[in-house]
């Protein structure tokens, strides 16, 4: 079983969901939730998470929750509110409730601050309400999240592309800080920084022993793919089936491991009903 733990999706209807002023566009006729169904079916792809992107809608969590409440078997909807607006934690509890939503993706409020009043309240109707927090942020924050995560010790919460680590100079770095908030064992590692990291295309090789180290770290039960879709917008270097094949050939993993990594982690996190 394979599971996109991180696909971003874009509605074709820009009447009926209205998109941001200068928005991030894909390429024409890719990032529809048809167009990711095409790719699942092509590379023998099960469920996948639907994430919101900020990018195009913002707050607007419209078409993710009538994509997921269309689509229970086979999406997890992940949305993303706005920290900073003492609404949100409601919202969220709506949008679980009504549209079957499983996740969240954090991010910090305007001040830049992760460890917030606003992201606390957030983390809190996400512990309520059963919902998995995807926290988007870069190395900087790394300290603001360890406060977090011991204040949320019974949240499951993700590391979205591993506060993207790249090739370089200052991997170590952002890699060395990873790996030291696997101690927090409701963390779990999002892979999806290897087309993004890489300073070449597919298969990403000098990425590789830097999503090894993470996987050492965490261990494949707290390790997820995701695809980046639509890749012709976020991984133009790498296609979503050499993304996969990455985790299905490439990397040097046990059998069991990269079951985990490429299905079960997710399934337990975002498919089982809690």
């Amino acid at each position: 079983m394979v599971i996109d733990t991180h696909a971003h999706i874009y509605s074709p209807d820009e009447k009926k969901y209205p998109v941001i002023e200068k928005p991030l566009r894909p390429p024409a006729g890719k990032g529809s939730l048809e167009h990711l169904r095409q790719e699942m079916a092509a590379n023998g792809v099960e469920g996948a998470c639907l994430i919101q992107v900020s990018t195009f809608y913002r707050f607007d969590n419209r078409y993710i929750c009538d994509s997921a409440a269309a689509n229970p078997k086979w999406t997890a909807g992940v949305c993303t509110l706005d920290p900073d607006d003492p609404h949100s934690p409601g919202l969220l509890k709506h949008y679980a409730e009504k549209y079957g939503l499983r996740g969240m993706r954090s991010i910090p409020a305007k001040n830049g601050r992760l460890d917030h009043p606003g992201v606390r309240a957030l983390w809190k109707a996400a512990t309520e309400a059963g919902i998995v927090i995807n926290v988007l942020i870069g190395h900087e924050k790394a300290a603001e999240l360890e406060t977090m995560l011991a204040a949320f010790r019974t949240l499951a919460v993700v590391l979205d592309h591993c506060m993207n680590i790249k090739a370089g100079a200052g991997m170590q770095t952002v890699l060395d800080k990873v790996v030291r908030l696997a101690r927090f064992r409701n963390l779990n590692a999002k892979l999806t920084f290897l087309p993004t990291g890489s300073a070449g295309g597919y298969p990403c090789a000098d990425m590789h022993a830097a999503c090894l180290k993470v996987i050492e770290a965490y261990g494949s039960s707290r390790c997820v793919w995701g695809s980046d879709f639509p890749c012709e917008l976020w991984t133009p270097k790498v296609s979503y089936a050499e993304h996969l094949r990455i985790f299905q050939k490439d990397l040097p993993l046990k059998d069991a491991d990269r079951a985990q990594i490429l299905g079960g982690t997710a399934q337990k996190l975002w498919f089982t009903r809690k």
